[in-house]
């Protein structure tokens, strides 16, 4: 069954009338630093049809940074539940606050998980690049196993970089123990 998608209009109009629940599948410290108020914090990572909030007689709308690991939540939802009524957030909370609807920030800074992963990606690339010319050309090797976790990621949409970023104690919020790994 394909993926609903939900734009931020519709989404704000079903909120206003009562007619969704919204959750957010992002990592903790990205929804403690910005949140569409009244959304639950349901990390993908722990995404079952038990662990989001009862929908019954309401739209369940799934939200993230950009659309990406929300799809991959309701893929899963979907997975269990194929007559499950979700949507996937179009663009995510990034799309919600250019339609001018309300976002409630926390003014903490907070690098997004894949930001987080290409930097790391780059800094080896680097690194390995520094040392195979430097040292030993062995060190290129490191640079094409990076390659082949880029493609092995485009291909599956798996990264297993992203589930680490997501473990490190930057991305965790002490307060908020809920939590998203990327699919």
């Amino acid at each position: 069954m394909p993926i609903k998608n939900v734009d931020a209009a519709t989404l704000k109009r079903w909120m206003d009338s009562g007619e969704a629940v919204v959750v957010d599948v992002r990592e903790p410290a990205e929804h403690d630093a910005e949140k569409i108020q009244g959304a639950t914090l349901v990390p993908l990572g722990t995404v079952t049809k038990s662990s989001v909030p009862c929908c019954e007689g309401k739209k369940l709308v799934i939200h993230c940074r950009s659309g990406k690991r929300g799809a991959s939540a309701c893929e899963k939802l979907l997975a269990e539940d194929p007559n499950l009524e979700v949507y996937n957030l179009e663009g995510g909370i990034s799309a919600w606050g250019d339609a001018g609807h309300s976002i409630v920030a926390s003014g903490k800074f907070f690098l997004p998980l894949d930001r987080q992963v290409q930097l790391a990606i780059g800094l080896m690339l680097i690194a390995s690049s520094v040392l195979g010319a430097i040292f030993s050309p062995a060190w290129f090797l490191l640079t094409g196993l990076i390659g082949v976790g880029l493609t092995f990621a485009g291909f599956t949409g798996f990264c297993g970089l992203a589930m680490v970023m997501a473990k490190m104690p930057w991305n965790k919020n002490v307060a908020s123990t809920t939590s998203c790994n990327v699919k």
